[in-house]
């Protein structure tokens, strides 16, 4: 009977700890996603622009060779 009561008396900081710390992990994970989409995205846009690039001035070679 004692052992029921000093296990209702209330929250242990410990508990809060845990909590606190299990909701932090679940936000990171979608973070985590986000922020690796919009690198990769990011990086996708540049690797574009140098394509671009790199075939304008192979046009101009060509043009000036030709």
């Amino acid at each position: 009977m004692n052992f029921l009561i000093l296990a209702q008396a209330g929250f242990n900081a410990g508990d809060i700890l845990f909590q606190l710390m299990a909701f932090v992990f679940l936000l990171t994970i979608p973070a985590i996603l986000v922020i690796l989409f919009f690198i990769f995205k990011r990086r996708n846009d540049r690797l574009k622009r140098m394509e671009e690039k790199i075939d304008h001035l192979l046009l101009k070679m060509e043009e000036k060779n030709g």
